[in-house]
């Protein structure tokens, strides 16, 4: 009989294409891993792995295993969510992530009410860039993940998740109080020309879209300094150091020094949850999107 974890482990060999990398999505050792796999290689006495360069590959018989190993996983995810939808009860764990200001801005209302309202249930969360979480959904490392997209740049979202939009989140310019536009009622992005930006880290989502939707007005941003959270960046523009976009999701308290001018594009940011559509039925999943829903009503 084939063992269920060292499916695991070929599916996450075949989701991922290193051994090192399929051992950090499963949270073991590189070793961990390699038994797994030839224990696994010995159960169905074929080999599954060939040697390629310093790493492997998948023969035609892993392949054709790992196939079935997504398929066997999926039917698992399945038949675990139709039992908690059948014994009807909100118990057991729950792995979500957030981006940071949704992390700072719903979770600590959602997490609250889950806690309150349905004792049983132990919640993991962390806080993870929308990329990662739902890579983290997709490998199955997490039940639920907060993300995020841009009014005019969407995250793609593969097939097999559900999605519920939770806000639409306004955002700003922040500039220092004596910043030439801190008197204007709304600004236009093709304004900071000659700005420094201070943005988001290198290869974030959020950050490739301010370069994107600048460079779609013909500007080349100057960016001056990168930081994750917002209020890091908001602290720099309080010190004079540059212009930064902030969404109103998690912003609050502004430091003083700053002036929040509203842009003529309505730039918005859309927030939402998602999860596998085969734990669609699980009373735990349910719980926590209406939580998340009723944390997001709380911000109007």
């Amino acid at each position: 009989m084939l063992n269920l974890e060292r499916l695991r482990t070929l599916d996450a060999l075949a989701r991922h294409g290193s051994v090192g990398k399929a051992a950090e999505a499963l949270h073991v050792t590189t070793s961990a891993v390699s038994q797994q796999l030839g224990k696994l290689e010995r159960e169905v006495g074929q080999q599954l792995l060939a040697k390629n360069g310093r790493g492997v590959r998948l023969t035609d018989a892993g392949r054709l295993l790992s196939e079935h190993a997504s398929r066997i996983l999926s039917q698992v995810e399945l038949a675990e969510s139709d039992l908690e939808a059948h014994r009807g009860q909100v118990v057991g764990e729950l792995r979500l992530s957030a981006f940071p200001t949704a992390a700072r801005g719903l979770f600590p209302a959602a997490l609250g009410a889950l806690r309150a309202d349905h004792p049983g249930l132990r919640v993991r969360s962390s806080e993870l860039e929308p990329e990662q979480g739902i890579a983290g959904v997709v490998r199955g490392d997490l039940d639920l993940a907060v993300v995020l997209d841009w009014y005019n740049k969407p995250m793609p979202v593969p097939d097999g998740l559900v999605k519920a939009p939770l806000l639409d989140d306004p955002a700003d310019v922040a500039m220092p109080v004596g910043h030439r536009l801190a008197g204007r009622g709304e600004v236009d992005l093709a304004e900071f020309a000659e700005d420094e930006w201070i943005t988001w880290g290198e290869g974030e989502f959020c950050h490739e879209w301010l370069l994107f939707t600048l460079r779609s007005k013909g500007i080349e941003p100057i960016v001056g300094h990168r930081a994750g959270e917002t209020h890091t960046q908001l602290g720099l523009v309080a010190a004079g150091l540059g212009v930064c976009i902030a969404p109103l999701l998690g912003r609050h308290p502004v430091p003083p020094g700053i002036v929040m001018i509203p842009l003529k594009q309505h730039v918005r940011r859309h927030v939402y949850v998602v999860w596998r559509a085969d734990a669609d039925r699980r009373p735990s999943i349910r719980a926590a999107v209406e939580a998340l829903l009723s944390a997001a009503r709380q911000l109007g």
